[in-house]
């Protein structure tokens, strides 16, 4: 038997499932936190790699997803949040060096919407936009069922577009980005700020309330929360609009925590989009939609890419 191994790094912990080579249930599967104080991410990932590794089955490849900049062509990690020591890294020569099979690897993003569009909300559609809006916002862009990597596999870090130049700071260090924006950081500091300048709500200021905590108090009516929601919306609808006229995507698909708050966001998303294409033939049968493979949705991209290798 033929098999294919996915894996999923975040900040916070490791996850290694192995697939046969046709189906899509995991024969086996494991996660692990990513850091421990005596050994590095990397050591705690080929461990669990090998510990996995199928005795009865070869395995044809690894698929990796990777946070933060990657460059999949060079298999290089150029950084990676909370791994100190992945920078400018080649995570793909070390593990074909340890493993001795072809390795792939991917942005967490962009591998969350190959993810979407071969086994989740997306399948069936040939131009897809995915967007997970949580903590931060990342992206991925399928076009011609080909995923969009750019020279040099960076593309679609769609949380880091300008939106408004004279915007709130970005974690990044840049201004106006739709991270901080439309992200749940973002509609937290937004209602806290909001709390500072005396606006009535059912929120206390102290301790400054959560994006989880605005959500429940938008739900029993809270203005200033429902508004938050709505700016969120606001801002995420002119920056699908500006892909509508560069991609014209059949569906946008919205995973992530924030994308849960389902009406409160999506409702105002579609209000801007439609007032911000230059003609309805843009969105016409465009389909928005929230994701299907949830946290699963790196690790399923994983998947789809170590499958390219046959």
């Amino acid at each position: 038997m033929d098999a294919y191994i996915a894996v999923d790094v975040g900040g916070t912990q490791i996850r290694v499932s192995v697939f046969p080579a046709e189906g899509t249930k995991p024969l086996r599967q494991e996660k692990i936190s990513t850091r421990d104080v005596s050994r590095t991410a990397t050591e705690r990932l080929i461990d669990l790699v090998a510990r996995l590794w199928p005795e009865d089955a070869t395995v044809r490849s690894i698929g990796l997803a990777a946070p933060g900049p990657t460059d999949p062509k060079a298999g290089v990690v150029i950084a990676a949040p909370n791994i100190k020591e992945w920078v400018n890294f080649p995570l793909q020569q070390i593990l074909q060096d340890r493993f001795h099979v072809p390795v792939l690897l991917g942005n967490d993003a962009n591998l969350a919407a190959l993810g979407e569009w071969k086994y989740g909300a997306a399948v069936g559609y040939h131009h897809v936009v995915f967007l997970t809006i949580s903590t931060g916002i990342g992206g991925g862009i399928i076009i011609d069922d080909r995923l969009l990597l750019g020279e040099r596999g960076l593309a679609a870090e769609c949380g880091h577009v300008i939106i408004d130049p004279d915007g709130p700071l970005c974690n990044c260090g840049g201004r106006g980005h739709l991270e901080a924006l439309s992200s749940g950081t973002a509609i937290a500091r937004y209602v806290a700020d909001e709390l500072k300048k005396g606006r009535p709500s059912k929120l206390p200021l102290d301790p400054p309330p959560t994006s989880r905590d605005i959500f429940k108090a938008a739900q029993t009516g809270d203005a200033l929360s429902i508004e938050a929601f709505a700016r969120a919306g606001h801002y995420l609808g002119l920056f699908i609009a500006s892909l509508a006229h560069t991609f014209n995507p059949s569906i946008v698909v919205l995973g992530g925590g924030v994308s849960q708050t389902r009406e409160l966001l999506i409702n105002p998303l579609w209000e801007t989009l439609r007032k911000n294409v230059m003609a309805p033939d843009y969105i016409k049968d465009l389909v928005i939609t929230t994701a299907a493979l949830g946290d699963d949705a790196g690790l399923y991209g994983a998947l789809a890419l170590a499958q390219q290798v046959k």
